[in-house]
């Protein structure tokens, strides 16, 4: 293997991170109040199920961590984790665009995070 190449573990514990900050601390502990504040904006609904919209939000989002971590099935976590970023990213700038501090600083570093993902998913061996 390319010397240059990061080992596979620090890959996935790189993507495996920002899925557990962002759900566990983010969401599930609200310790960025901000998302609640743009999951209410969306109209009709926000208001209504916001608070327990971000609380499974939270769940998938450590779920999608725990899932990168273990290594399994690489192929339908890419997928499962590009359907998830660019679900919300669509969303986030549909309903909340000006709630966003920066939608287009989001959706670049969201594409660079999702292409280390895909690199993940691309490693062939185990840890």
């Amino acid at each position: 293997m390319n010397e240059l190449v990061p080992p596979i573990w620090l890959v996935r514990g790189a993507v495996a991170g920002v899925w557990l900050y962002e759900g566990l601390w983010c969401k599930l502990l609200g310790g960025d109040p901000n998302q609640l504040t743009i999951v209410q904006a969306v109209p009709k609904w926000g208001p209504k199920v916001g608070k327990l919209f971000l609380v499974t939000l939270g769940v998938v989002e450590l779920s999608l961590g725990l899932w990168v971590l273990s290594g399994l099935r690489p192929l339908e976590c890419a997928i499962a984790q590009t359907a998830l970023l660019v679900t919300l990213n669509a969303n986030g700038l549909l309903w909340s665009r000006n709630l966003i501090h920066d939608p287009a600083g989001m959706v670049v570093k969201n594409f660079a995070f999702l292409v280390l993902g895909w690199v993940a998913a691309g490693f062939k061996e185990g840890w």
